[in-house]
């Protein structure tokens, strides 16, 4: 009987290219603040799927929409500099 240990190797081989290069990971950190901003637009509609948005949910929601567009025009103000391998 084999045990699982030896099993592993062939299933999930270990590669050294799984990790993220760091040029991905300054490419994530450069799209956070959209990130986040997509985040707590979505946080603000769920709180109101199963109820009548107040006043106050619509204020929230328009304030992170127009947090999500000012995060999706810096991106794009940014954009020239975030090429990968240029």
């Amino acid at each position: 009987m084999e045990s699982i240990a030896a099993l592993q190797s062939r299933v999930t081989p270990w590669s050294d290219g799984l990790e993220p290069t760091d040029a991905e990971l300054d490419a994530i950190e450069q799209e956070l603040p959209l990130i986040l901003a997509e985040v707590e637009l979505l946080d603000a509609q769920i709180m109101t799927i199963d109820r009548t948005p107040s006043e106050l949910d619509r204020r929230r929601i328009r304030r992170a929409r127009r947090r999500l567009l000012a995060a999706r025009r810096d991106l794009t103000r940014k954009a020239p500099s975030l090429e990968v391998g240029a």
